[in-house]
């Protein structure tokens, strides 16, 4: 029984030592806020969310009279392979202007917290200069027109959605970008981009892409749609 036990405490030792070990090798590397290869844009289909949140959907502030489309989700620091996260904790505060001053392009203030906490505290930017980059960024991808205004749902393959950017915005290629799913929605495109903010390939791009035949776009909610800067 004792020979168990210490055998026992051990392994455990061992064990806690190679976690240790492991965690501290990759925090080293995700804790160094600028030392990325590339952004990650996100842009979620916003009527999807709505659709799939039912009756919590309420109270969001994505759900409401506003039409919103296509919003960042967020623009996310990447190696090559993997991505650094929460390189700062806790994060620096957000000042309260630059919350407001995002919600038309990432309309809830809990995500616009979220993304500062996990991926803006590894741009190595300050706040206000990591959100004005995510508004710079957004602003360089231009929305097909089809998807701009969309007022019944429409039916589309994540080949066709992925063709659509690839032909509104020059220099994107089919290696540039992921499209999203769930079991029946769309939900969101995923576009690599250098720290130019240039259209650049990544791998895993195609990995990451949805696997469905076909997908829906819920149409956009009541009023007018907001304006499409690009």
């Amino acid at each position: 029984m004792v020979r168990f036990a210490l055998r026992s405490l051990i392994v455990a030792a061992v064990a806690l030592s190679l976690g240790v070990t492991a965690a501290s090798a990759q925090d080293t590397r995700q804790n160094e806020p600028g030392k990325f290869d590339f952004y990650v844009l996100a842009l979620s289909w916003s009527p999807s969310f709505c659709e799939a949140a039912g009756d919590r959907a309420q109270g969001q502030p994505e759900c409401g009279a506003r039409p919103y489309s296509f919003v960042v989700h967020g623009l996310w620091p990447q190696y090559e392979k993997g991505f650094p996260e929460y390189c700062q904790v806790p994060a620096p505060r957000l000042d309260r202007n630059i919350i407001s001053s995002m919600l038309d392009v990432m309309p809830a203030p809990r995500l616009i917290f979220r993304e500062w906490d996990r991926h803006g505290t590894c741009s190595g930017l300050p706040a206000r200069a990591y959100f004005e980059t995510v508004r710079k960024a957004r602003a360089v991808v231009k929305i097909p027109a089809e998807y701009i205004d969309l007022k019944a749902p429409l039916t589309v393959t994540p080949a066709e959605v992925e063709q659509a950017f690839v032909n509104a915005n020059p220099g994107l290629s089919a290696s540039s970008i992921a499209v999203g799913c769930d079991r029946e929605r769309l939900r969101e495109i995923r576009i690599c981009m250098s720290k130019e903010l240039a259209f650049r390939g990544c791998e895993g791009a195609e990995r990451r892409t949805c696997r469905r035949e076909k997908i829906v776009m819920p149409p956009l909610r009541g009023g007018k749609p907001a304006r499409e800067d690009g």
